[in-house]
């Protein structure tokens, strides 16, 4: 059975960034977002939009941008709450400055993730690609996906039309990475 791990991706935009500034990796996956100041010595808190809130906390160096500027940060110190993380970032040092990066986006290199396991896939691999049913007949691409607790859920749009389609076995036969392609069983009239 295929399973999509929410691994590497922002509430707002579950894509990769285009990374244009020279220095920074061309493969970020947003992995959150700075809810803002936590306490009075530059402590931020961070919403993780990954399965477990402090797998955010395997990366030693988080990216965090807001309209297209990006700039690293190493952790230096860090708290794990159930839903959030709250962090004391190396150069942030007072309530201001951490209150001042409320908004930006978390970030880290696609590479530095670890490989998902056999029939794991991350989310951020598998916006984008194609999802074609059992008669040929290309639905969409992967627009973004929803997690429902009970599984996840493919939204896969073709121009102006939007499927949803769940992420389990009896639905999604084969994922191709290489070829970046989802074949379903699912009809065009669903």
């Amino acid at each position: 059975m295929p399973k999509a791990a929410n691994a590497g991706n922002a509430p707002a935009n579950r894509q990769p960034i285009a990374a244009p500034e020279a220095g920074v990796p061309a493969d970020l996956v947003p992995m959150g977002f700075v809810a803002g100041a936590f306490g009075i010595r530059g402590w931020v808190k961070v919403v993780a939009d990954t399965q477990f809130a402090d797998s955010l906390l395997d990366y030693d160096t988080w990216w965090l941008g807001r309209n297209g500027g990006w700039r690293a940060y190493r952790v230096e110190d860090s708290q794990a709450q159930p839903k959030a993380l709250n962090a004391k970032l190396v150069g942030v040092d007072d309530r201001d400055l951490a209150f001042s990066m409320k908004g930006m986006t978390v970030a880290v290199p696609r590479s530095a993730m670890p490989a998902p396991e056999e029939g794991e896939y991350y989310w951020a691999d598998l916006i984008g690609m194609a999802v074609v049913n059992l008669q040929g007949e290309a639905l969409g691409e992967v627009a973004n996906l929803l997690s429902t607790g009970a599984n996840d859920v493919l939204v896969v749009k073709d121009g102006q039309t939007e499927r949803l389609l769940p992420f389990v076995g009896a639905v999604v036969i084969e994922v191709d990475a290489a070829a970046r392609s989802i074949k379903v069983d699912w009809g065009l009239d669903y």
